[in-house]
């Protein structure tokens, strides 16, 4: 089968478009052949091998898995003995560990979910990762009617998801973003947007239930400034260090948080397969959208890993196959 592959870390130049074996499914795992696949920030991680310390997981001194790619949509091929709930020919979404960027992909039973006829194979290609990250940042966060919840990093993958799914839950949305995402950001349902090219962030009067963090691009106590009394801040990034990453700022969050009336928490996204029955019936039923700004062949991979980080993508970029 073709899949993307590279032997080395680093820019989408050492991404190759190649023949590789066809993987066989476990007792626990179907064989999906994948018709859509999404580019996530994990992915960029894997590839580039940073920060440093995600070697320790993906390989020092080169990847130990050679296939990239998550987040997948396809049809049911073959299934292990031990599948009980999907069979050959079911149309299903999840997420993979690794290996999506590719024509086949073996994935666990438990991490995927059925297709809504309603809901496109690129579509559903967008929901595990980003879409579950937003829907489990505001879960933790109680977001709902009546909470004020601002977005930073409001046009990106997982922000485009926050503002829907947080105006959705009856909150009232405020998205961060640049000039040229405005207009996106206000069509998707934020009442109020920043532009983080005209004002600081930080420097507002205005304070906020819930403060969705997905750029560390501030101090926490900037944040902590923006926060309502008994407030919550959620960060689903922090300052990337080449080394450590955004692990020194979670920590912190870790450390401080005991001691505030406004709490800081964490996020750490679990995939769950009732997640994304969840999602993709509220994408069938037309309550949310995913914003694919574009769709390239998998054989042109290394142009959209080129496109996602030099130009700043607006929601996703998916790879058909």
């Amino acid at each position: 089968m073709k899949a993307i592959i590279r032997q080395e870390y680093g820019s989408a130049e050492v991404l190759r478009y190649a023949d590789v074996d066809k993987p066989v499914p476990a007792d626990d795992q179907v064989l999906v052949r994948v018709r859509a696949a999404s580019i996530n920030y994990g992915d960029r991680v894997d590839m580039h091998g940073s920060p440093t310390i995600a070697r320790l997981v993906l390989g020092l001194r080169r990847p130990r898995q050679p296939v990239l790619g998550r987040a997948v949509a396809g049809t049911v091929e073959a299934a292990g003995a031990e599948v009980t709930g999907l069979r050959p020919g079911d149309e299903v979404f999840g997420e993979t560990n690794q290996q999506g960027f590719a024509e086949y992909v073996a994935v666990p039973e438990t991490r995927l979910a059925v297709r809504p006829p309603e809901v496109t194979f690129a579509q559903a290609a967008t929901l595990p990762i980003a879409a579950t990250t937003a829907l489990q940042g505001l879960r933790l966060a109680e977001a709902g009617p009546g909470r004020t919840v601002l977005v930073n990093g409001a046009s990106g993958a997982v922000g485009t998801f926050a503002v829907q799914l947080a105006t959705l839950l009856g909150a009232e949305v405020t998205g961060v973003c640049s000039t040229r995402n405005a207009e996106l950001v206000r069509s998707i349902g934020a009442r109020h947007v920043i532009d983080y090219t005209r004002e600081d962030l930080t420097s507002g009067t205005r304070r906020f239930d819930v403060v969705f963090d997905l750029l560390g691009n501030h101090p926490l106590s900037g944040f902590r400034r923006m926060l309502a009394p008994k407030g919550v801040h959620i960060a689903s990034h922090g300052n990337i260090g080449t080394f450590f990453g955004p692990l020194p700022r979670f920590a912190a969050i870790v450390a401080i948080s005991p001691f505030l009336s406004r709490r800081l928490r964490v996020l750490n996204n679990k995939p769950t397969a009732e997640d994304l029955v969840f999602l993709s019936e509220l994408v069938a039923a037309g309550k949310l959208t995913p914003v694919i700004q574009r769709t390239y062949p998998l054989s042109e991979t290394v142009d959209a890993v080129h496109h996602l980080e030099t130009e700043h993508a607006r929601g996703k970029i998916v790879l058909t196959v």
